[in-house]
């Protein structure tokens, strides 16, 4: 089996959350993404579901800074809505960021890696057109 050579990586919630607690192994992680010249992306929902009253704002911004912030774009919606027919029939808020989220993801370079604590959601979003790793 070859090694999949990846070309971007996509943070969601709990990937960003960990972020901004400080986890180790991610910031090496992503550091090491960076210095190879991979960019690490984050969409601004992500950001927003987050983000909690007890955010340290000044590191959420450091964090941003090193990241490549990607907004929802109007196609990313129907690209969405899709993405939860195909999965059959998702729907609802339970829902709606990770599709948008996934949205983003494939709309990337190909080899994408997200890092998540939801497989299950982005298996069923996305399939085998990401790489998933759990954090």
């Amino acid at each position: 089996m070859t090694e999949v050579q990846i070309r971007s990586i996509v943070l969601d919630c709990q990937a960003l959350g960990l972020l901004l607690e400080k986890d180790r192994a991610l910031t090496a992680r992503v550091e090491a993404a960076r210095r190879a010249g991979i960019p690490v992306r984050v969409s601004v929902l992500t950001i927003v579901e987050a983000a909690h009253g007890k955010t340290d704002i000044a590191r959420l911004n450091w964090y941003l800074s090193r990241l490549r912030v990607e907004s929802a774009l109007p196609d990313d919606s129907l690209s969405a809505v899709k993405l939860l027919r195909a999965a059959g029939g998702l729907h609802g808020h339970r829902y709606a960021i990770a599709a948008l989220v996934a949205a983003m993801a494939l709309r990337g370079p190909a080899s994408t890696l997200v890092l998540t604590s939801d497989r299950d959601d982005w298996e069923k979003l996305c399939g085998d057109r990401v790489v998933i790793h759990d954090v």
